[in-house]
């Protein structure tokens, strides 16, 4: 499969900086919708939406209304896992896990303009789902994650760093990154970061955001 979708996703130029993953288990205390809005006007330009334990009923509601929103506000909106849910919210695509459904069938349930991403954990794991020809790869665990008990082995720094030669996708790093280390992850490779804890958990979330945007921006140099 050649870059199709890719070029043709809207969002593709946008697959760098601060990913934010929408997950009601760790967001306890605000709606997402509120998170959503917030971390918009704070300068966030793509979210995920995971939701592991509701019914197909419950996460439609949910998501539904997180896509009308996201798209009011230009912000590129992913389904976790569920091709079914991302099609029937009109999602801009769906990330994927190693246990969800092949990227080539994917593809078929999705579209070719629908983004598609994968989440990727080791070396084989990359090249295999590069060969597949994804929109983005999500990698990790880099550091100890704050919100996932049962999560792969961390790769660490090192780990990221000798992935990076191995694919031309964008790289969101994952696992454990917070304002503090989001600099060195840029600096082993990645395009950006995705956070879950950092955000969610943040006391104000416009600030957690707009911090890691400013971050971010600054083109980081790569270490060798």
């Amino acid at each position: 499969m050649g870059h199709v979708s890719r070029e043709k996703n809207p969002g593709a130029s946008a697959l760098a900086g601060l990913y934010i993953i929408l997950d009601p288990s760790v967001c306890t205390d605000r709606p997402l919708v509120d998170v959503l809005k917030l971390s918009a006007t704070a300068g966030a330009k793509i979210v995920q939406y995971r939701n592991k334990t509701a019914s197909m009923s419950a996460a439609y509601t949910e998501a539904l209304s997180l896509r009308r929103i996201a798209k009011e506000l230009g912000v590129i909106f992913i389904v976790n896992d569920r091709c079914d849910l991302a099609l029937a919210v009109d999602a801009d695509g769906v990330h994927l896990g190693q246990g969800d459904l092949p990227l080539d069938l994917a593809r078929k349930v999705m579209g070719p303009d629908k983004l598609i991403g994968i989440s990727t954990h080791n070396r084989e794991q990359v090249i295999a789902a590069t060969a597949g020809d994804p929109g983005y790869l999500g990698f990790g665990p880099i550091f100890t994650p704050g919100s996932k008990l049962d999560h792969d082995p961390v790769v660490g720094i090192v780990g990221l760093k000798t992935i990076r030669q191995l694919t031309p996708l964008p790289i969101f790093a994952i696992g454990g990154i917070t304002l503090d280390n989001a600099e060195d992850v840029i600096r082993a490779g990645a395009n950006g970061v995705a956070v879950i804890s950092a955000v969610l958990k943040a006391s104000d979330v416009a600030q957690a955001v707009n911090d890691f945007v400013v971050r971010l921006s600054t083109p980081a140099a790569p270490t060798s």
